[in-house]
C-alpha cells in the first residue's frame, strides 16, 4: 500500500504543502500531529482551518477530548484503520504531521504493549513526589537507548518507558525496529529549513497565535478542564499560557517561553527524522512540483 508522509520540524510548512499533493494526487489528509488530535485545541496548534484545507478531506483532526490522555496505540490503531479506508476508496493517504513516534506507528511495525494500572499509578506516585530527574535516571540504567530519546523533564513518557520494561521484561526501546529492518511502506518527505529562518517563523507563530486569541482559547478549554489533562495541559502554548492563568508568570514570560521551548522542540524534531534514513529531504520553499519530482511515482 502506498502512503506519503510529509514530515518536519513545526512551522516549516507541512499542511500547505500537503494539501497542494493530495489535490495533485486525488489524496486524502491524515494528521499526525499529536496535539491536532484534541477537540478546540486550535489556535496553538495550528491547526489549519476549513478555507486552508481547500476541501481535501481530513482526518484525524479533532477526535480526543482534551482530558484524554494521549495513546499510540489508540492513535495507530485508528489511522491505519483510516488509511485502509482512504485506499479503499481508491485514493492516495498523505500523513502530515511532525509528531515522529506518530509517524512510526503507522508507517512502521511498531508493536505497543498495554498497561498495568497498578504499575502506572505506582510510577506515577513516585514522579510525584521523586521528581522526573530520578525516573529518568533509573531509565537510563534499564535501557540506555530510551533515555537518550526521552527527555528528563517528560515525566509522562519515562513513565511509560519504565511501565513498560516492567510488565515485559524488555528493554521499552525493543518496542521500536531498526531502520535497517522496517520496512518501506511509506514514502517520506521531509521538509528541512535553515536554522536561523525556523527560530524566526517560530516566532512569528507564536506571535500570530497570541494575536488570534490564544490566550481566551486556553482560558476557555481551562473552564472545560483542560488542567485535568495529562497531555493536553502540557502542550506547548497551552502550558505556558495556564501558568500566566494561574498568576505564576506574566503573559510576556508566558510568550517568551512559549518561543523558546518551541524552538527547542524543532530541533528535537530534526533530529528524530534525520536519523530516518528513508525521508527524502526537500527544502521548505520546494514547489508541489518540485516535491512530487522528489517522491516519484506513487502505487495506490
Amino acid at each position: 500500500m502506498a502512503i506519503v508522509a510529509v514530515v518536519g520540524p513545526t512551522a516549516a510548512g507541512k499542511s500547505d504543502l500537503a494539501v497542494e499533493l493530495a489535490l495533485r494526487l486525488g489524496g486524502e489528509i491524515v494528521n499526525a500531529d499529536s496535539m491536532q488530535l484534541y477537540r478546540g485545541m486550535d489556535v496553538g496548534t495550528a491547526k489549519i482551518d476549513l478555507a486552508g484545507r481547500r476541501s481535501v478531506p481530513h482526518h484525524l483532526l479533532d477526535v480526543w477530548d482534551i482530558t484524554q490522555t494521549a495513546s499510540v496505540a489508540d492513535y495507530q490503531r485508528a489511522a491505519r484503520e483510516t488509511i485502509a479506508e482512504i485506499h479503499g476508496r481508491g485514493r492516495m493517504p498523505l500523513l502530515v504531521g511532525g509528531s515522529g513516534l506518530y509517524i512510526r506507528a503507522v508507517i512502521d511495525d511498531l508493536d505497543f504493549p498495554g498497561t498495568d494500572p497498578e504499575v502506572r499509578a505506582r510510577l506515577e506516585a513516585e514522579l510525584g513526589e521523586a521528581g522526573s530527574a530520578v525516573l529518568h535516571e533509573r531509565l537510563a540504567g534499564l535501557d540506555p537507548v530510551a533515555a537518550a530519546t526521552i527527555l528528563p523533564g517528560n515525566g509522562r513518557r519515562i513513565v511509560r518507558a519504565l511501565e513498560v520494561i516492567e510488565m515485559t521484561g524488555r528493554p521499552f526501546s525493543a518496542s521500536m525496529p531498526s531502520y535497517e529492518d522496517a520496512k518501506e511502506y511509506a514514502t517520506q518527505l521531509g521538509l528541512t529549513v535553515p536554522r536561523p529562518e525556523l527560530d524566526e517563523r517560530i516566532a512569528l507563530r507564536v506571535e500570530r497565535m497570541w494575536s488570534a486569541g490564544l490566550v481566551e482559547e486556553v482560558r476557555r478549554l481551562e473552564s472545560q478542564g483542560l488542567r485535568d489533562g495529562l497531555t493536553a495541559s502540557r502542550a506547548l502554548g497551552y502550558a505556558q499560557v495556564l501558568r500566566f492563568l494561574s498568576g505564576e508568570w506574566t503573559e510576556d514570560r508566558a510568550r517568551e517561553e512559549t518561543v523558546r521551548l518551541t524552538r527547542r522542540f524543532a530541533r528535537r524534531q530534526e533530529s528524530w527524522f534525520r536519523r530516518d534514513p528513508r525521508v527524502r529531504w526537500i527544502d521548505y520553499r520546494a514547489t508541489a512540483d518540485q516535491a512530487l519530482d522528489t517522491i516519484g511515482p506513487c502505487d495506490s
